[in-house]
């Protein structure tokens, strides 16, 4: 294939950073094409641990074009302090160059605030947000009242936008909040300072990635977050504010779908989610927070613990069926390592004793009742960390993942050991096969 998107089959934090630099190495192309900073990739490059939430995973390899593309909104002060971070570090590579979309959309102040003052007033009904102000961003370009990134580029278009979108904002936060009000001037100035160092950066990044694409360059596209948080295809309302699913990388970087894809799904060997909703594997004993320690299940970009549980077929069917995914990324089967038995949810049992298989309900108050349906496997005690083929896995490993892909239907591309970039068996290269 010419192109690979990479997407999360669960709730996020599927371990998409470590594969997506994997795969970057045989791209030369790399573009993010949804979500905020609300996502986190963490990649172990040589034992040093680096965390990214805007800029693409792939820019720790040199002689590559890195994409910021239209879908994702942007924080501009996370982005350059991102930015400041790789290039103090000595991680920003000479030769390979960072473009954003003049056409994201950002994240201002005042969406921030009113996350945070929503969540606030939903008492014991939280959605888990990560209050970093995606959703309210989301909202004003839906509504057609967005600040882009090329407004910061026109003082007077941006201070028109600006004052216009403060006297409803103000007047939310004040009077129907009770917070604060949000400083017109401050922000103007510090946005302006922003887009001064933005500037060099900006571009209209489709046309750059519909020329590679006539070159023949190999592109990556790099989802945040996971199927079940897609705004349409999630457990609403505990999801995202964008589509996350693969279909969203089209719309979301401004390339067609004529072009050759592979679509790679990336499942944890277990079931995470962050904040609150149903989840039918959870485990609330210790093998739950067994799985939590060794996992280092903790929020990247919030430092939250991720609610653990056995491996969940059903939400990974799913999200095989609506982002068309061909082939299976498994990350953490290390974690597993040491529990004497294994189990796999192959079904959900609802109240009122109909079976599911294939599609995870979208009434929620149906599927908080359901209850799983496990197949039990052996587990194993041997360190994997050092197999770089599935021969040299112990059997009950080999069990396990066999078992997936038959329940998937779906064929294994890797397999993630350990979270260092060597410590993976690669099955299948997405790129040629």
């Amino acid at each position: 294939m010419a192109n690979v998107i990479v997407v999360g089959t669960q709730w996020g934090d599927e371990g998409k950073g470590k594969v997506v630099d994997l795969y970057a190495e045989n791209a030369d192309v790399i573009t993010r094409f949804q979500g905020g900073n609300n996502a986190g990739h963490t990649l172990v490059v040589k034992g040093v641990q680096t965390i990214l939430h805007l800029i693409p995973s792939g820019i720790l390899h040199d002689h590559k074009i890195c994409v910021i593309g239209n879908g994702v909104v942007i924080d501009p002060q996370v982005l350059l302090e991102e930015i400041d971070k790789l290039n103090s570090r000595g991680l920003f590579p000479p030769n390979t160059r960072l473009y954003i979309s003049e056409k994201a959309h950002l994240i201002m102040p005042y969406h921030r605030r009113i996350d945070l003052a929503r969540e606030g007033r939903r008492g014991g009904g939280k959605i888990g947000t990560t209050g970093r102000g995606i959703g309210p961003a989301y909202e004003d370009k839906v509504a057609r009242v967005g600040v882009r990134v090329g407004d910061l580029f026109d003082s007077d278009s941006f201070r028109e936008k600006l004052m216009r979108n403060l006297e409803e904002k103000n007047f939310l936060l004040t009077k129907y909040f009770g917070e604060d009000s949000v400083d017109a001037e401050a922000v103007f100035v510090e946005y302006l300072g922003y887009g001064e160092r933005l500037k060099p950066y900006a571009t209209d990044t489709a046309v750059i990635l519909n020329r590679e694409l006539r070159r023949g360059r190999k592109i990556l596209f790099e989802g945040a977050q996971g199927c079940h948080l897609d705004i349409d295809h999630g457990t609403y309302p505990y999801v995202t504010s964008s589509n996350t699913v693969a279909a969203n990388a089209f719309s979301g970087t401004g390339v067609g779908p004529s072009a050759t894809f592979a679509v790679v799904g990336i499942c944890k060997a277990y079931t995470t989610r962050v904040g609150g909703g149903p989840f039918v594997t959870e485990l609330s004993c210790e093998i739950g927070r067994r799985i939590q320690d060794v996992g280092k299940e903790f929020g990247a970009t919030t430092g939250r613990k991720r609610r653990c549980g056995w491996l969940d077929m059903v939400l990974v069917r799913h999200a095989i069926m609506v982002s068309g995914i061909t082939g299976i990324a498994l990350t953490k089967l290390d974690v597993l390592t040491g529990i004497e038995k294994l189990k796999i949810c192959i079904g959900y049992r609802t109240a009122q004793g109909e079976m599911i298989n294939d599609a995870v309900p979208a009434n929620l108050q149906v599927l908080s009742n359901c209850e799983p349906i496990y197949e039990e496997i052996d587990g194993w005690t041997e360190d994997i960390s050092q197999a770089r083929r599935i021969e040299e896995l112990p059997k009950n490993v080999r069990k396990y993942l066999e078992r997936i892909e038959t329940l998937a239907d779906t064929p294994l591309a890797l397999v993630s050991v350990g979270a260092a970039r060597n410590e993976t068996i690669i099955m299948k290269n997405p790129f040629t096969s």
